[in-house]
């Protein structure tokens, strides 16, 4: 059945994706496995930027199952009609079958009507002009504000002439339908970073981490590891939709002792009410813990991998034990608490291989790897050469502009194949291919950190000069 879905305008390349991965987690495609793609289509006239989008989805349950778990959608609505003007609506209206209309309309049950509009701003005294305008429909229920069975919606655009930047509307356009499902936008001020007791410089933004989660399906039962852990933010998201967490770190003193007891990776989850990470390890991505033949562990991977603007990624070793100057040593016990080891620089590529590998081992067939990696946007070919591997099918990109040279694009990947050893030295030419070919921009010495950040204002005063700043300037753009 075509649902309505109102999104929230904002973070447009991912609207679609989350909807499609939440869909998947609860049934839509059981019928058809093979195409996990919803059909969409715009409303008359409307530009893909619109939030209003309408949505093919088989049931009213899965429509208010993902409404209700979105991030990104406002609401899901059965529309009971549209049109360019209000007699259109109220001919839409009075057309749409009696059979659904009215069993949302009987005397025992209460509803409200609520008015929105995009693209414009309407007085109080014209929201009630347009609900006195609905007096065609035979409400029987009584009215209730606060908790209706029942809410319906009437929603307006204003045509392109006053749009202001907006996506573009050639004629005004009005719906009117019923609430199925709505997202819960509380999650976001709750779980905002600022009122967080622990943060790290890679902290990940509440809104981006539920967003991950969402594609990476983070589900009650399910098992979720972030092989980047830092200071938790990502497992926090997942925890809160019941998965099990776990999570690991190159750095022993983010995972192990953090700024005190009642301030660490552990305190973030207590804060919030939630289950504790079932373990936090510190080990290099590099070399991973797991024992040989251990596979298929996790339900889903999800991190945000180190690739230098930020924080740069470092894997064991250190420069003279990797240059041969000092073979391998053995730490004595009674240095052991307190030794921090020697670690090198780990290159994008070979961090994002080492990624795709330790995926294809330890994640359960059908598991998603969900991790964000940067593009070349003066490259018109680096968004089409994303990292590969046998194991794996590419689901979902979804862009997020960084700077006018760079962007990130979140990867939603799912497992397809069980690992072999075959598959592995196939994902190593690849690797290869992909090190010599797309990652090139990168390799070479590009300054990602700088071409996201703008230097800090230098103003002189006599012989001085004086940094109106003490930090660099994000120059990027958050939708």
């Amino acid at each position: 059945m075509w649902y309505l879905c109102v999104f929230y305008h904002r973070l447009l390349d991912y609207r679609k994706p989350e909807v499609e991965s939440l869909a998947d987690l609860f049934g839509a495609f059981e019928d058809n496995r093979s195409n996990r793609v919803l059909r969409w289509r715009l409303p008359q006239h409307h530009h893909p930027d619109s939030p209003f989008h309408f949505v093919d989805l088989p049931t009213e349950g899965i429509a208010r199952n993902v409404a209700n778990r979105s991030i990104l959608v406002k609401g899901i609505y059965e529309l009971w009609g549209e049109g360019t003007s209000y007699e259109e609506l109220e001919e839409a209206i009075k057309s749409y079958p009696d059979e659904r209309k009215l069993p949302h309309l009987g005397s025992e049950s209460t509803f409200k009507i609520t008015v929105d509009s995009f693209g414009k701003v309407m007085s109080l005294q014209e929201h009630n002009e347009r609900i006195r305008g609905l007096s065609y429909i035979p409400f029987k229920g009584r009215v209730n504000l606060k908790n209706p069975d029942i809410n319906f919606w009437l929603m307006e655009t204003d045509d392109s002439a006053t749009n202001n930047g907006l996506p573009p509307v050639a004629q005004r356009r009005i719906f009117f339908g019923r609430e199925v499902g709505g997202a819960d936008r509380k999650l976001i001020p709750t779980y905002q970073l600022k009122s967080r007791n622990y943060l790290g410089p890679t902290a990940m933004d509440a809104e981006m981490a539920f967003l991950m989660a969402n594609q990476a399906q983070a589900a009650p039962g399910k098992l979720v590891y972030d092989p980047f852990v830092g200071t938790g933010s990502i497992l926090v998201s997942a925890a809160r939709f019941g998965a099990m967490t776990m999570g690991a770190d190159i750095d022993i003193r983010v995972v192990r002792d953090g700024l005190g007891p009642d301030c660490n990776v552990w305190s973030n989850f207590k804060q919030y009410g939630l289950p504790m990470p079932i373990g936090l390890l510190r080990a290099d991505n590099n070399l991973p813990p797991w024992r040989p033949g251990l596979k298929e562990v996790f339900d889903a991977i999800i991190c945000d991998p180190p690739y230098g603007v930020r924080a740069g990624g470092r894997k064991s070793g250190g420069r003279k034990l990797l240059k041969g100057v000092v073979g391998p040593y053995t730490v004595p016990d009674d240095k052991r608490a307190d030794h921090i080891p020697s670690t090198a620089p780990y290159s994008l590529a070979e961090c994002v291989h080492d990624l795709l590998d330790l995926a294809a081992r330890m994640l359960v067939k059908g598991g998603r790897l969900v991790f964000f990696y940067p593009v070349s946007r003066e490259d018109d070919s680096s968004e089409d050469h994303f990292p590969e591997h046998p194991c794996f099918e590419l689901v979902a990109s979804s862009e997020q502009i960084l700077s006018s040279r760079y962007s990130r694009v979140l990867l939603t990947m799912v497992k397809t194949s069980p690992y072999t050893e075959e598959l592995a030295l196939a994902a190593r030419i690849k690797h290869l291919e992909f090190k010599e070919n797309h990652a090139k921009w990168l390799e070479e010495g590009n300054n990602l950190h700088s071409s996201v950040f703008s230097p800090a204002e230098v103003v002189e005063s006599g012989d001085a000069k004086v940094s109106k700043e003490s930090k660099l300037k994000y120059r990027g753009k958050y939708v």
